[in-house]
């Protein structure tokens, strides 16, 4: 039964006149404390309810994380969405990813007033609707935000879309940092790169495509960087997902992963040999990024903030990727693609409040 306040008065009130017409004091005292312990259980249910945005630690097999009542079995190839930011399916369904559509997309557009305006006023919405408990940084962070994106001196450290302020910050982070996920991840490298030569052997169904399906080519200055989305900023992709179902459980299963807001993705990402990745920064350093070598010939390597490192097969490196950073894969025509799994974990710094916060302000299509 849902009753609205003023029943609960009601209720309350009538509790109280009866309790007057007792005979018994000691009765009467005993209901009062009851009633007034009920109402005050009630007032704090009702004003400190806090949003249900983390994935299940334990899916449904086939469970989509982050989406209600959905189901890799029952999705069907001719769904479609005009943009990022419906239930993962975009224009180019059939290659598996979504191709951005929209001048909403907080990777592809330019941060400016209109996007400062619509954090702080997301921001407010979250706060009337739950609470401004442990929102200073975020609030600092969302304030400032103009005055930190339009900063044009250079900088090592330098996030495209959202800086929230007074986090640790360093290139790379040890594996202690997220410990549980960083194990996990390594104790299901089998599964991962049984999934990935699946869907590298995938024929692609579109014309005059060099591509496997479901794969995106990204642009470099030399050789090819191929990705293969599961979720692309914070929206999953269908079909990619229903191909690699172990690697989806794992993804469901991981404490610290960001799945519920557009600074969230994970995929397989392939550098053939010659292969550079221009250096960039990441949208903001509330999150690190995981890679789990998969195939590491020699002559790859990744540099963040001017600090090299090689990947190794079956072991996690952690980095912040709003540090400039870059990739490269210089080994020998032969040597193949150098691949990664990555995926987008949570900064240890940031409370449980405030990834509560960041998931309502920049969730999907917001």
């Amino acid at each position: 039964m849902e009753w609205s306040l003023e029943r609960m008065r009601e209720w309350v009130a009538g509790g109280i006149q009866s309790m007057r017409e007792c005979e018994s004091g000691a009765v009467g005292t005993a209901l009062c404390l009851a009633m007034l312990f009920i109402w005050y259980c009630y007032r704090v249910g009702c004003e400190h309810t806090t949003p249900s945005l983390r994935f299940s630690p334990e899916p449904r097999v086939g469970a989509i994380p982050g989406v209600l009542s959905s189901n890799l079995l029952s999705c069907r190839s001719s769904l479609k969405v005009s943009r990022v930011g419906g239930n993962g399916i975009g224009e180019d369904e059939l290659n598996g990813f979504a191709y951005c559509q929209s001048a909403e997309c907080f990777r592809c557009s330019k941060p400016g007033e209109g996007l400062n305006q619509r954090l702080y006023q997301s921001l407010q919405e979250y706060a009337k609707r739950y609470t401004w408990a442990g929102m200073g940084r975020v609030h600092k962070g969302v304030r400032d935000q103009s005055r930190n994106m339009v900063c044009s001196r250079p900088s090592i450290q330098k996030p495209e879309i959202f800086f929230l302020p007074d986090l640790p910050s360093a290139p790379f982070f040890s594996r202690e940092a997220q410990k549980h996920d960083v194990e996990l991840l390594e104790r299901s490298f089998p599964a991962l790169l049984a999934e990935f030569e699946n869907v590298y052997r995938l024929q692609s169904s579109r014309t005059g495509s060099s591509l496997p399906l479901g794969w995106k080519a990204n642009s470099t200055p030399r050789g090819q960087w191929w990705t293969y989305y599961l979720v692309n900023q914070g929206s999953p992709m269908v079909l990619n997902a229903r191909r690699c179902p172990r690697t989806w459980r794992v993804l469901g299963q991981l404490r610290t992963f960001i799945g519920n807001n557009v600074f969230g993705n994970a995929c397989f990402s392939l550098l053939t040999p010659g292969a550079t990745i221009t250096e960039h920064y990441g949208p903001s350093n509330v999150r690190l990024r995981c890679h789990l070598g998969l195939k590491v010939p020699s002559g790859c390597e990744l540099v963040v903030g001017g600090e090299p490192q090689c990947w190794s097969e079956g072991s996690c490196l952690l980095f912040d990727d709003s540090f400039l950073h870059t990739a490269f894969h210089d080994g020998a025509a032969d040597d193949g693609p150098r691949v990664v799994f990555m995926v987008d974990l949570w900064h240890p710094n940031i409370a449980a409040a405030e990834r509560q916060a960041l998931d309502y302000i920049f969730s999907p299509g917001r």
